[in-house]
């Protein structure tokens, strides 16, 4: 049986994915599981410079899945290319940099020094919806989104995936603006923006009001934007959203992803990952498939 996938010129072992600022850089992992299993771990969101995130509570649970409002903490740029980018090289897995940034300089300067590190694709987060600058301001207005890939393709000699959010009207729109300016694949869902209320207080629970909502409640929205965008485009989707076991992956391919990220699976289950992997396995055997890639949009529609 043959799991690998591609994604331009880049070849992943399987079509699992760690999805960003969910599993680190695999340092939290390593006691529970082998990182070594998937096909390709997206770090957690590098900007240029390091960050404390918001202030707690900052993570609050819903049915079905958890509202976050992290932040974007992390160490900084200079510290994961020093320490991090070695340590995720130790792991037969395509490393993917998710990189932000308040301005269009922060993301040229990302994407340009990582272009001569270390990674084999950079990951472009224009999603993140509890940030105050950047981020979702660019991947929410399709004339910014435009002007950003234009600049950042210049300076990116690296696979160029970018992070799609769904507070939008048209993901199908943003799609194909990152078709034309120049980037390798598209990934999505990032989170939706949601709300979570403690009627003691009367406020909102998380401390920066609003966060991004993930886990299985999002996923059929996930999976319906996934098949629009697979429709609209003919670069590589990465989809992502609700993921919890092997055969959400299946539905996502089927709707056209070619490779899936697991995301808010991994706070629950630290080897969902590997679960999931297994599942696909034994789905392939069972069902007499050689090459898992023969799944990605398959779905027929009435």
């Amino acid at each position: 049986m043959n799991l690998s996938v591609k994604i331009g010129d880049l070849v992943f072992k399987n079509p699992v994915i760690a999805a960003s600022g969910t599993f680190g850089f695999g340092r939290e992992f390593v006691n529970y599981m082998d990182p070594g299993i998937l096909g390709g771990i997206s770090g957690k969101g590098i900007t240029p410079e390091p960050r404390i995130g918001n202030e707690p509570p900052r993570i609050a649970e819903t049915p079905c899945g958890i509202i976050n409002s992290v932040g974007l903490q992390n160490p900084g740029l200079e510290y994961y290319i020093k320490n991090e980018i070695p340590f995720l090289r130790k792991f037969n897995v395509v490393n993917i940099a998710n990189v932000a940034g308040n301005t269009t300089e922060d993301y040229c300067y990302m994407v340009s020094r990582l272009s001569d590190e270390d990674v084999d694709a950079i990951e472009l987060n224009v999603s993140c919806p509890n940030v105050k600058t950047g981020c979702l301001a660019f991947g929410s207005n399709d004339k910014e989104l435009r002007g950003l890939l234009k600049e950042v393709r210049k300076n990116c000699k690296k696979p160029l995936f970018v992070k799609l959010t769904p507070n939008v009207s048209d993901i199908a729109l943003m799609a194909r603006i990152c078709e034309d300016e120049g980037a390798d694949a598209v990934s999505l869902i990032n989170t939706i923006l949601a709300l979570a209320i403690d009627i003691k207080t009367r406020m909102p629970v998380l401390k920066n009001n609003f966060g991004g909502l993930s886990g299985p409640c999002i996923k059929p929205i996930a999976l319906r934007m996934v098949s629009q965008v697979y429709n609209s485009v003919s670069i590589p989707v990465i989809g992502m959203g609700g993921i919890t076991n092997h055969i959400d992956v299946l539905e996502f391919m089927m709707a056209g992803a070619a490779a899936c990220m697991v995301g808010t699976a991994n706070f629950i289950d630290v080897r969902a990952t590997e679960t999931i992997i297994e599942g696909l396995k034994t789905y392939m055997k069972e069902n007499m498939i050689d090459d898992i890639s023969t799944i990605t949009g398959s779905l027929k529609f009435h």
